[in-house]
């Protein structure tokens, strides 16, 4: 039985976050020149203010709908209902390439880690804060430029036309999904952000309509939806008190869908562009027997070729017949289906298309301060806008899209490794209590448990032999390792 009488605090996090991002590739600072170019940066570019083709929509009622301590802030919404119970949806995305030019040092940093990495403990931002929680960011009661992406939604929930153009917006509203979602839901208040601009009550109630509207839609498409296992440390100052489950929810389901149409329309935009792309895929999974195989565990039978539809609707099943173990279900899916990727598409070339959302355009566009193909598109827009040749060959678009699936994947190691950690730090006081658990993971090697209260995961010492994945039991703690992030259980009997 071991344990540890050092006392972790955030700092520990993130030194453990800093070392497995540099083992993983990723830059944990910015370089002397990045920070130099920074000092150089005063504002928005006053050349923009003059340019004609520049819409002005800061009187559109704009509202952004994140996380309570998000401060780097890409998207803001709005809406207006129109004719036979169509709605018009607008998308502002920000321009982060009005302060972030191709091939500058701030760019160099952000291509070399090509995304944000999000840890409880700290947030190591591809842009610097500056930047990204400031001056690219739609902030409250701030004017900034932006792409501006508007869809009308029909009342099928189909899109019947969608438009891109630059603009300047200003976020009237800085919401948080959590407290929006109690609103929506009538378990809460309207936010005071929201009570504070006119009309923002409305204006929710109507994206939250298109959202179910376009979410309906997109699954009786094929497209599938997982419970995954979402743990987030919680602090209280620098001292981790507790880990908690992130829960989907309404607002979340708003953004969501929005910003899936947005994507699909950028996608689709580019295409008739005759412009050379980005795309975000998942290709049809190769391993589909072995899926055919988990649901036949399950009783259920899929067809021999990969279907979504099918999949989705055994999925629907699954989570109705049992809620407690379909998160364990939905990550042997997930990871059957495989990754999620970036590729290159030309016009004229058979899209491999988005398996898990059942569509053949998508890419990633909405999120220029946090990913590095998000801003990558903004610039091809941008081009294409302008009349001007593409911001990126042919040749570069190839090695981006290796190189940033690549580093993504090293961002989720590193988010992995840390919130292993941060589990350890919550339990390494409770060694020698009994939970409640489940199996979740089972190999010739190990056993992997799910404990219920905190939401952690740990390894299983000793396992009977005849313990399924699925089987709840009865485990006490006996190691909490916060270096390693190693938590091990043994079962009671």
């Amino acid at each position: 039985m071991t344990t540890t009488s050092r006392r972790y605090t955030r700092a520990d996090l993130v030194r453990i976050a800093t070392d497995a991002m540099t083992e993983r590739g990723l830059e944990p600072d910015f370089s002397a020149e990045a920070k130099r170019q920074l000092a150089s940066i005063s504002g928005m570019v006053a050349a923009d203010d003059n340019d004609a083709h520049v819409r002005d929509l800061t009187a559109l009622p704009w509202c952004s709908i994140d996380n309570d301590d998000s401060l780097d802030l890409d998207q803001l919404t709005a809406s207006e209902p129109l004719a036979d119970g169509a709605v018009k949806l607008f998308v502002a995305i920000a321009d982060v390439d009005s302060l972030v030019k191709k091939g500058s040092p701030i760019d160099v940093h952000a291509e070399a880690n090509t995304t944000s990495v999000y840890t409880s403990a700290k947030v190591f931002p591809m842009l610097p804060e500056r930047l990204s929680t400031d001056l690219t960011s739609l902030k409250q009661d701030e004017d900034r430029f932006a792409m501006v992406i508007e869809i009308v939604v029909a009342a099928d929930a189909s899109i019947a036309s969608s438009t891109l153009y630059r603009s300047r917006v200003r976020n009237k509203a800085k919401l948080a999904y959590d407290a929006v979602s109690a609103w929506i839901e009538g378990k809460g208040p309207l936010p005071d952000a929201a009570r504070a601009s006119p009309g923002m009550d409305v204006q929710l109630r109507t994206q939250d309509a298109v959202a179910q509207q376009l979410r309906m839609r997109r699954h009786e498409q094929g497209a599938l939806e997982f419970d995954t296992f979402q743990p987030r440390a919680v602090f209280d100052g620098d001292e981790v008190v507790d880990i908690r489950q992130q829960v989907q929810n309404r607002a979340r389901q708003l953004i969501e869908e929005v910003m899936i149409a947005t994507n699909q329309c950028t996608a689709q935009f580019l295409g008739q562009g005759g412009a050379a792309s980005l795309r975000r895929v998942v290709r049809s999974p190769e391993r589909w027997q072995r899926i055919v195989e988990v649901a036949a565990r399950y009783g259920e039978m899929l067809p021999t070729q990969p279907d979504s539809a099918a999949l989705e609707a055994f999925l629907v099943r699954r989570r109705q017949a049992d809620p407690l173990r379909f998160p364990d279900l939905s990550l042997a899916i997930v990871k059957l289906m495989g990754s999620g990727e970036y590729v290159v598409e030309q016009p004229g070339e058979a899209p491999i298309g988005h398996f898990g959302l059942a569509v053949r355009d998508y890419m990633h566009s909405t999120a220029p301060n946090r990913r590095f193909p998000d801003l990558v598109t903004l610039r091809t827009i941008k081009a294409m806008l302008a009349g001007a040749p593409p911001a990126y060959s042919r040749a570069e678009l190839e090695t981006l899209a290796q190189h940033c699936t690549q580093q993504e994947d090293a961002a989720q190691k590193v988010e992995r490794r840390v919130r292993k950690s941060e589990a350890a730090l919550v339990l390494q006081q409770r060694v020698g209590e009994q939970f409640d658990a489940i199996v979740t993971g089972r190999s010739e090697s190990d056993t992997w448990v799910r404990v219920f209260s905190p939401p952690v995961e740990g390894k299983l010492l000793n396992p009977a032999k005849d313990l399924d994945v699925g089987r709840t039991l009865r485990v006490k703690l006996v190691s909490a390792d916060v270096e390693r992030g190693f938590i091990d259980f043994v079962q009671v009997v």
